[in-house]
């Protein structure tokens, strides 16, 4: 299930959020941060709160680069 943890910088005294959903997708549209899931936009973040985005679901882990023979 993708789920995302969301940090903002000490001085603004914002809790961390993690926001999780099996239909949850992340775009960045003219300066935010927009979730949505199967019912619409559910939190948009704007680029000024400079808020650090992280993807933390286990789905995210890539498979190893293939090696050079």
């Amino acid at each position: 299930m993708p789920a995302y943890l969301i940090q903002h910088p000490a001085e603004q005294r914002r809790e961390d959020v993690l926001i999780e959903d099996p239909e949850l997708t992340l775009t960045f549209t003219g300066g935010w941060a927009i979730f949505t899931d199967g019912q619409g936009i559910c939190l948009a973040i704007p680029s000024g709160q400079q808020a650090h985005i992280q993807r933390v679901d286990a789905e995210q882990e890539q498979e190893p680069a293939p090696q050079k023979e």
